[in-house]
């Protein structure tokens, strides 16, 4: 419970571009790796290592690329750059699927949770370079981690993800606003009038 309620701290703060975000999303990786150990649900497990090391690379990133105003630019990838996301995916669970098959201890559900895994992977990585589209990798990541945590027992970890998916939404569409060019005002002058 503990590791979850951080975790969706961390959501929260990284909704409002706070660098404190990954120090919690840090924490929150620590306390579920202990909880999700003895149940033998390495996507989980490794969901939670990835978390571990891609806030603290973030966290890096986040304090060495803030602007002046102490936010975080936030802006859509590139063709490219979503290209490399959906490759790196697609390929990434190929490669830890195909481990957890071969090597069935370490998994009772291999694909669902490779795909656990490397969703997570890339969501955090293009958090880290403040794209946009690491919300709809969050999402991606959801829609499969809600029916496994129900189905592994952790009845509460599946409900505090069904939270994250609406604030998920919400940052969706508050980074998605931000990346937005504000129109220029400029004043009307009538006609006729001296300037």
């Amino acid at each position: 419970m503990i590791g979850n309620l951080l975790g969706l701290a961390a959501l929260a703060l990284g909704w409002r571009r706070s660098v404190i975000s990954w120090p919690v999303q840090l924490l929150s990786g620590a306390v579920l790796v202990a909880a999700f150990l003895p149940a033998h649900v390495s996507g989980m497990v490794g969901k939670q290592l990835i978390v571990i090391v891609v806030s603290a690379w973030g966290w890096f990133q986040w304090l060495r690329g803030r602007r002046a105003t102490g936010e975080i630019a936030v802006r859509f990838g590139s063709t490219w750059e979503r290209l490399g996301l959906v490759a790196g995916a697609a390929l990434g669970t190929l490669a830890v699927g195909g481990l957890f098959t071969a090597y069935p201890s370490l998994s009772w559900s291999p694909w669902q949770d490779a795909y656990i895994f490397v969703g997570t992977l890339v969501a955090m990585v293009a958090q880290a370079r403040g794209l946009v589209e690491f919300w709809f990798a969050w999402i991606a990541v959801d829609v499969v981690g809600v029916p496994l945590a129900f189905r592994s027992g952790y009845t509460f970890s599946a409900l505090v993800y069904i939270v994250y998916f609406v604030l998920v939404i919400l940052g969706l569409r508050a980074w998605w606003m931000s990346t937005r060019t504000p129109r220029q005002q400029t004043p009307t002058v009538l006609e006729g009038a001296v300037a």
